[in-house]
């Protein structure tokens, strides 16, 4: 409690509002301030001080703001006879530091304000909260192979008391470290204004604890009681590749036979120490020595085995077994990390190792030799050669001798006996002699055949041996036929349309023949019978030639024989006819005849039954 006599301010008031009256018409004087602790607990009300003025007539007093008439309220009252202020409840520093008022004294004879002056209450603060986690709980989470020195959890913690006061400020104690382990060492420094980072010395190891548990408290410096609050950090702990991986054996049967592909045919086991399922777990094999990539090797991912698989077939007569060696790795690099010293408040002194690029500890990987022993199967009989190509002159008469077919067995401890058969043969143009592989003609053959590509028929054939089963080789035989002269060259059209005009007129007509050069283009063409100033050929030698109407010819049909002959001299003579007419009345003149420019079947049968006759018997020509 405090009596305050303001006749000393009032002097001082006056004369500084007489100093500087020319540049300011009022001033705010502030009384002394009051001070109030936070949370006093009465009793109720009590005295805080008394406000005194120096006049000799009688004046009520009167307080306003703060804690009076504005929020909060009713904290303060003034007795307006004696000027007596009086608390009549707790306040709270937390809620409000400093209550700004105005007091006023009143001249009683005129109700006329005598006095106005400001008032200050400050709100002192005691130590009535402790420092607060937030959260209250923490989860981290960090490497296996994290360095020693950085940082692996943040705690945030602030404290609603003052913290230019000793209520407001706190430091941070590491409680309990659960389980405790000789590898490691947490301590706390502080990264922050209310934030502190939890470190570590040594060298973490994911087998010794996967999980710790830090309790952590935050204490304040009150004077007069210390508070605190403790928090709990739950740190996981990743584990990753302190440990290599290492072959412990094989299962299996290590055995393939030739020509099988996609089966698998041996597993390595391993084992590693690392957590099951993990990447520092997980292995990656290769393969060494298999520069023909025949086989592959993938990780089993439940039993982390590496499951060895044939990708191509191997040849028993080439090679009886095959050596390869497999080495194995993890996912993640390996790392490593050895106490060597444990000085006093600073980081341990560790041996650390971390695999990179180029980077492996001496003697890794190792190598674990692997045999895979191929098994002899009862090969397929090969015909030699594969596609054997026959030459042989068309209508070359039946049962001529072709070829004698040849196959070898590529096995060494099989039978070798096998016999021959026939596979694809369209239209039947030949026999096989079972035992002995000789092929002869079974018709006469024709060049001219539809089922020729480029004057070559194909027939697919089999070799079989006794082998239990039998095994059947494939090959083919490709028969070139030889083109002779037994067709004749024929118009391809026989029926023309031509204009009767002043002036001589020409069109196309073109001849075909189903033979090879040189017995077929170019023709010679002959118009025969009375065309004399009438029709004419230019040229008369080519595929192609001109037919020449002269202006004599009159309208109408006109049936012309023409003679075509081919290169060698072998002819046909055919009929043409060409109709004429005046193109100016009768447009459809330039249409042809529907009918072909083909002879009848029976006349060409004869004619070319008649050349054979005169060409007598052909033999085979030639023979791959």
């Amino acid at each position: 409690m405090r009596k305050l006599t303001l006749a000393l301010f009032f002097a001082v008031y006056i004369c500084s509002v007489a100093v500087h009256s020319r540049i300011r018409q009022k001033r705010t004087w502030i009384i002394d301030s009051f001070n109030i602790e936070e949370e006093n607990p009465g009793p109720f009300p009590y005295l805080l001080g008394t406000i005194e003025l120096d006049r000799k007539y009688l004046v009520n007093f009167r307080l306003h703001g703060s804690g009076v008439d504005k929020e909060p309220k009713e904290v303060l009252k003034i007795n307006q006879r004696n000027g007596q202020i009086w608390v009549h409840k707790k306040v709270d520093y937390e809620t409000l530091q400093l209550l700004q008022l105005t007091f006023e004294a009143t001249n009683v004879s005129n109700n006329q304000v005598d006095t106005r002056l400001g008032v200050e209450v400050r709100i002192l603060d005691i130590n009535d909260h402790a420092p607060v986690f937030s959260p209250p709980h923490y989860q981290a989470t960090v490497d296996e192979s994290t360095a020693q020195g950085q940082v692996v959890a943040t705690m945030n913690v602030t404290d609603k008391d003052d913290s230019q006061t000793p209520n407001g400020t706190f430091s941070f104690n590491i409680i309990s470290v659960t389980p405790k382990t000789d590898n490691v060492e947490f301590f706390l420094e502080p990264t922050g204004a209310s934030i502190t980072g939890i470190f570590f010395r040594g060298c973490l190891d994911y087998e010794k604890a996967n999980t710790y548990t830090i309790v952590v408290e935050a204490k304040d410096h009150g004077d007069k009681v210390q508070l605190s609050s403790t928090s709990t950090v739950t740190m996981n702990i990743i584990d990753k590749n302190n440990h290599f991986p290492e072959i412990t054996g094989q299962t299996g049967p290590g055995r393939v036979k030739e020509r099988d592909s996609g089966v698998e045919v041996l597993r390595v086991q391993v084992a590693d120490k690392d957590s099951p399922g993990s990447q520092a777990w997980k292995a990656k094999y290769t393969i060494h020595g298999d520069k023909e990539k025949y086989f592959k090797i993938e990780t089993d991912p439940k039993t982390n085995e590496g499951v060895i698989t044939v990708l191509k077939a191997m040849d028993y007569e080439e090679q009886t077994s095959r050596n390869v060696s497999i080495s194995v790795a993890n996912e993640v690099p390996y790392f490593s990390c050895e106490i060597t010293g444990r000085p006093a408040k600073r980081l341990w002194d560790v041996k650390t190792f971390n695999e990179g690029p180029g980077k492996s500890l001496p003697g890794f990987p190792k190598l674990y030799p692997v045999s895979i022993a191929v098994e002899d199967v009862n090969d397929p009989p090969e015909f030699v050669p594969p596609v054997r190509k026959v030459g042989i002159m068309e209508n070359t008469k039946l049962g001529t001798h072709l070829c004698t077919l040849e196959a070898k067995d590529p096995d060494k401890t099989f039978s070798s006996k096998f016999h021959f058969t026939k596979g694809v043969d369209v239209d039947n143009w030949i026999t096989v002699d079972p035992e002995t592989g000789e092929v002869f003609t079974a018709k006469v053959l024709d060049r001219e055949s539809p089922l020729l590509k480029n004057s070559s028929y194909s027939v697919i054939l089999y070799v079989v041996d006794n082998g239990e089963p039998p095994m059947t080789g494939t090959g083919t035989l490709i028969i070139q036929v030889g083109d002779l002269n037994d067709n004749l060259p024929i118009l391809e059209v026989n029926t023309l349309g031509m204009c009767l005009l002043d002036k001589a007129t020409m069109t196309n007509i073109t001849a075909v023949d189903l033979d090879l050069p040189p017995y077929s283009s170019p023709f010679t063409y002959e118009l025969l019978g009375d065309v004399k100033g009438k029709w004419s050929i230019d040229p008369t030698r080519g595929t192609t030639v001109h037919l020449v109407k002269e202006n004599t010819v009159y309208s109408g049909v006109h049936e012309l024989r023409i003679k075509v002959s081919d290169n060698q001299g072998l002819s046909l003579t055919q009929n043409l006819s060409v109709t004429v007419c005046d193109c100016t009345s009768t447009p459809n003149c330039h249409l042809r005849r529907s009918s072909g420019a083909q002879v009848g079947s029976a006349a060409v049968s004869i004619m070319i039954f008649t050349f054979l006759l005169l060409l007598g018997t052909v033999e085979l020509f030639t023979e791959f």
